[in-house]
C-alpha cells in the first residue's frame, strides 16, 4: 500500500531477450551522430559538440505497431541503437562508461519532422516532434553478455521492403563511451537510463499502412506497422 492521492501510473519495462524485464528510468537522444545524417539535415558535421534531447519512458513502445500521430503530415523514420545502462554516476570516464551498460536493442526515433523543423526555426525545444506517444518503437533488450558491446556492425531501415537507411555503427560521431561519458558531465546517470545514439542517413516519411523493418547486426531485426 501506497499513500499517493491518486494511482501511480505504471513503469515501463521492455522484454529482455533470454527472459526477464529492464525498467526504464530515463531516455537521452543524441542528435546528428552520424555525418551524412548531419549533411542531409543542412549542417556541417565538423562544427558541432554532441547535444541530447530527451524522450519520455512511455515512448518506449514494444508493440510492433506504430500509430501516426496528430497534428502533423510529415513523420520521419529513424532507424537507431538503443543502449541500456545498469549503473551511472555522475563524469563517468571514456574508459570505464562500457562497465554501466547492460545490453542493446533496436529502437526508432519516429519524429513529427513539420513540428520539429518549426521547433527550429523558432529557438524551442524538440519534443513536440519527438516526443510524441509511442514514437520509439524498440525490441527486446540483448544483454552484454550475449551480444557483447557494438561498436561496429551493419545498421538498415526498410520501408514496404525497399531499403531507405543504411550505415554502420562504426560511422559514428560520439561512440557509445563518449555519449555515457559526455551525458554524465550533466546529468547523474542511473540503472534503468537509456541512449539512442542516433541514425544513419535516408530518413523520410512514412505514410498509415506502411510497414517499417529495421536490422542491426547482433539484434536481428524488428518489423513495426504504421497503424
Amino acid at each position: 500500500m501506497t499513500d499517493t492521492v491518486i494511482a501511480a501510473p505504471p513503469m515501463t519495462t521492455l522484454p529482455v531477450a533470454g527472459g526477464g524485464s529492464f525498467p526504464v528510468r530515463r531516455v537521452y537522444c543524441i542528435g546528428r551522430n552520424y555525418a551524412a545524417h548531419v549533411v542531409e539535415m543542412g549542417h556541417d558535421p565538423d562544427k558541432e559538440p554532441p547535444f541530447f534531447f530527451q524522450k519520455n519512458p512511455d515512448n518506449l513502445d514494444p508493440s510492433g505497431e506504430f500509430p501516426y500521430p496528430s497534428k502533423t503530415s510529415d513523420v520521419h523514420h529513424e532507424a537507431e541503437l538503443a543502449v541500456m545502462l545498469k549503473s551511472g554516476g555522475m563524469n563517468i570516464p571514456v574508459e570505464a562508461a562500457l562497465d554501466h551498460v547492460f545490453g542493446y536493442a533496436l529502437a526508432l526515433d519516429m519524429t513529427r519532422r513539420d513540428l520539429q523543423g518549426e521547433a527550429k526555426k523558432l529557438g524551442r525545444p524538440w519534443e513536440i516532434g519527438k516526443a510524441v506517444e509511442r514514437s520509439a518503437p524498440v525490441g527486446p533488450v540483448h544483454p552484454v553478455e550475449t551480444v557483447g558491446h557494438l561498436d561496429e556492425g551493419r545498421i538498415t531501415l526498410e520501408v514496404n521492403g525497399d531499403l531507405r537507411q543504411e550505415g554502420d555503427l562504426n560511422q559514428m560521431i560520439w561512440k557509445v563511451p563518449e555519449m555515457i561519458s559526455y551525458l554524465s558531465e550533466y546529468f547523474q546517470l542511473a540503472p534503468g537510463d537509456v541512449i539512442l545514439s542516433g541514425t544513419p542517413s535516408g530518413v523520410a516519411p512514412v505514410a498509415r499502412g506502411d510497414t517499417m523493418k529495421i536490422a542491426i547486426e547482433k539484434l536481428g531485426s524488428m518489423t513495426v506497422k504504421v497503424v
